[in-house]
Parts: C-alpha cells; sequence; structure tokens
C-alpha cells in the first residue's frame, strides 16, 4: 500500500541521515559506506512502470487534475497522469542509484597532486517544499591523494544526487561529501548556482534571482589561499570552445 511504501522510505531516511553524520573521520570508502552515503530508497526502488505503485502514481496525476477542476478524460490530458507519473520516476532516479554503480571503478591511481577543476555542470532537481525545479550549475574541484576519479564520474554523482526531491543546501555537501569518501582526496570544494522556480512562478515572483551555495572539505576548508585558487578558477570563464 502507499502508506507502507512511505513509512519505508521515511524510516529509511531517517537512519540513513543519522548514521551518515559520523561518516567524516573515516580514512576510506569501503561498500558499506558508499551505500550508506548513496542514500537509496526502497520505496523508489518498487515503483517502475507496471508495478502496482505506479498505478497509484498515475491514479494520484488523475485525481490531481479532478480536484482543479480539469476533466481527465478531455483529449489533451487523457494521457497526462501516465505521462506525468513517468516523468516524476525520471525525475527522481537518483533515489535508485548507488555511488558503487555511478563511479563504476572509475579511480585510478594517479602521481598528481593538484587542483582539478570540473565547472559549469549542469544540474536540474526538484524543491521539495513545493515539488517544482530549480536549476543551475555546479563547479568541483578536488585535489588528488594519489588518486584521481574519471572526469565524467564528478558530472554523474551531481546528477544522481541532483534527481531527488531537494534543497539546494544539502545537495552541495551531499556532492562533496561523496567525492571526500570515493577517493580521499587532500581536499572538496563544491559550488553550486542555481534559479529556483518557487522564488520565479510564485511566492515573491523574482526572475533572475540565482542562490549559491558551497561546501568546502579539506584543504579547501583550512587553506584561505586553496579556497581563493578555486574559487577563482570557476570565475574565469572557458576558452576552449
Amino acid at each position: 500500500s502507499t502508506q507502507r511504501y512511505m513509512g519505508r522510505n521515511l524510516h529509511a531516511m531517517a537512519e540513513m541521515r543519522s548514521r551518515t553524520l559520523s561518516l567524516e573521520s573515516k580514512p576510506d570508502a569501503p561498500e558499506e559506506v558508499l551505500e550508506l552515503l548513496s542514500q537509496r530508497l526502497p520505496g523508489r526502488m518498487d515503483t517502475e512502470v507496471g508495478t502496482p505503485a505506479f498505478a497509484s502514481m498515475v491514479n494520484a496525476y488523475s485525481s490531481i487534475l479532478e480536484l482543479i477542476g480539469e476533466d481527465p478524460q478531455r483529449d489533451g490530458l487523457r494521457k497526462t497522469p501516465l505521462r506525468a507519473a513517468k516523468a516524476f520516476l525520471y525525475f527522481t532516479e537518483g533515489y535508485k542509484q548507488s555511488l558503487q554503480d555511478v563511479v563504476n571503478e572509475a579511480v585510478f591511481e594517479e602521481d598528481h597532486d593538484e587542483m582539478v577543476v570540473v565547472k559549469d555542470i549542469n544540474i536540474f532537481s526538484l524543491c521539495e517544499h513545493h515539488l517544482v525545479p530549480f536549476m543551475g550549475k555546479c563547479h568541483i574541484g578536488y585535489i588528488p591523494n594519489q588518486k584521481v576519479l574519471g572526469l565524467s564520474k564528478l558530472a554523474r554523482v551531481a546528477d544522481m544526487f541532483s534527481r531527488r526531491l531537494q534543497v539546494q543546501e544539502r545537495l552541495t555537501k551531499q556532492i562533496a561529501t561523496a567525492i571526500m569518501e570515493v577517493i580521499n582526496p587532500k581536499g572538496v570544494a563544491v559550488v553550486i548556482e542555481a534559479t529556483h522556480m518557487c522564488m520565479v512562478m510564485r511566492g515573491v515572483q523574482k526572475p533572475g534571482a540565482y542562490t549559491v551555495t558551497s561546501s568546502v572539505l579539506g584543504n579547501f576548508k583550512s587553506d584561505p589561499r586553496t579556497r581563493a585558487e578555486f574559487f577563482s578558477h570557476i570565475r574565469e570563464r572557458a576558452t576552449v570552445l
């Protein structure tokens, strides 16, 4: 039932978030730590097209249309509940992904100890307060400690945590903490710049406003010069294209 799925998800989220608080002192990234950081939801794993849970989602969207006064059976809306349910599963597919699968052994031994920065990673997420989108750019930097991570995996980690119900502050820290645990670098820095539709389409209705959040760990937190170098990199405009 829907209540059973909700109960499982709420219990899983509460347990994983409470246990995640103690991870910063761990020196390595065993599989169980990566699974804990992934914060997957059991109920989301059971909800796929063709399952009873998915049928409940379709019916719920149909009910919403009725409750705002629309006719779910008219031509333009007849398949809308089905399309909306499929879209929502895609928007939240991060709940069923794990860091182990996303990284997929793309951690390489490398004698490189200078800063690595990947910037302007497009991210799209859903505000958990209003279920409307926020989108923007994610910038990630780290200083290797005998290990590097495949560049595309940095973007995939950002995607994994973005495709969930989120707040930008938590999203920023989740990305930074995950990278710190996966490769144990000397430091990690993450900055997200995003526009929130909950501030544009409703409420204060301020198009053009954007929110900047940051999370710095290791050397980026302890060394102002390292932090300043990272911020100078993300301010520079790309010249390779």
